[in-house]
């Protein structure tokens, strides 16, 4: 039985620490490589917005009450509601659909939420925006079903909403933390929302599979009408649909590597925000270039690389992180489409 409790013989660090290794392999790994106090206000945001996930994801809560639900969030985060009412009507909603993990997390919003209540209000502002726009944003799109989104245009909105915004707020924190970056931010600020945004985009294209069998489509709807259509001739169906993930492919790679040149405007010196980007942006990359190679995938585990390639990942960007060119090349050289 979960209950609010369950966690308060742990310190907020400490449950930071426990809930990212639960929700988040990638993050679990790449957060902690921030200087603190960064890591702590990213980490305790990115858990932030994984609730505002559990309510998007949880197959049985309507669209109007996700709807809702995502307000009453962005309520608690900026102070103006209970924690720990949400955390126990949420927690009521939450079926076998949604993970232990994601519940866990749920019961102990109150934790995570009287954290970010308490942080300086230079690194609160950004996280406070962050939310707000995602809660909006994912509002306008708990609606989506089967028939996948209208175009690529609204996939973009949504991964906007979804984690160009955390890119955002991750640069705001950054400029909070460091002088030297904040120097940069005019030329950071545009290219953080297209990190967040290639991050995502990958996720969307390596989860497709598992999002269909649940009924949820991210891919936009045109591509849906046209392999139909070819639907008589089976071969035609797989070229369309290789071509259109390689497309889907491309487009991801062009946010990447606007998130090549935001890892290059961090100053060398900042050698952790660096790992913690490099690293970020690398699995993302091996990843999008095994989709590229087996597009017609029917699992999201045919293109998941091994933990092998992630330690690699980790051992090679830590060798390169000082060196602005080879790190240019290195994504060059490892992109799915040159």
């Amino acid at each position: 039985m979960l209950r609010h409790d369950h966690f308060e013989n742990l310190s907020a660090l400490e449950f930071h620490k426990h809930a990212l290794s639960k929700v988040s392999r990638t993050f679990a790994l790449t957060i902690p490589q921030l200087p603190a106090p960064v890591r702590h206000v990213i980490g305790n945001a990115y858990l932030l917005c994984r609730i505002a996930d559990t309510i998007e994801d949880e197959p049985t809560i309507d669209a109007p009450n996700k709807a809702l639900y995502l307000r009453r969030f962005a309520e608690v985060v900026h102070g103006k509601a209970s924690a720990k009412t949400f955390a126990s009507d949420l927690t009521e909603l939450l079926s076998a659909g949604t993970n232990l993990s994601e519940k866990e997390l749920a019961i102990n919003a109150p934790t995570v939420v009287d954290f970010h209540r308490n942080a300086p209000q230079t690194y609160r502002d950004p996280v406070d925006r962050c939310l707000k726009i995602m809660c909006e944003g994912m509002s306008d799109f708990v609606g989506t079903g089967s028939n996948g989104l209208a175009s690529m245009q609204m996939v973009d909105q949504y991964c906007y909403c979804v984690a160009g915004v955390v890119g955002e707020m991750i640069t705001d924190v950054l400029c909070s933390y460091s002088g030297e970056i904040a120097k940069s931010r005019d030329e950071l600020f545009p290219l953080s929302s297209r990190f967040g945004k290639g991050l995502q985009f990958v996720n969307i294209i390596k989860d497709h599979p598992e999002d269909a069998k649940r009924g949820v489509r991210w891919l936009p709807r045109v591509s849906l009408h046209r392999a139909s259509r070819s639907n008589s001739a089976e071969q035609s169906t797989k070229s369309h649909t290789k071509a259109f993930i390689h497309h889907t492919v491309e487009v991801a790679q062009s946010h990447l590597e606007a998130a090549v040149r935001y890892t290059l405007l961090i100053p060398n010196r900042e050698r952790a925000i660096r790992r913690f980007l490099g690293w970020t942006l690398g699995l993302a990359v091996l990843t999008l270039r095994r989709i590229h190679a087996n597009p017609l995938f029917s699992n999201g585990d045919e293109v998941k690389i091994s933990r092998g390639q992630v330690y690699a990942v980790i051992a090679t960007i830590n060798v390169m992180v000082r060196s602005d060119r080879a790190l240019r090349s290195l994504f060059q050289l490892v992109s799915p489409v040159r």
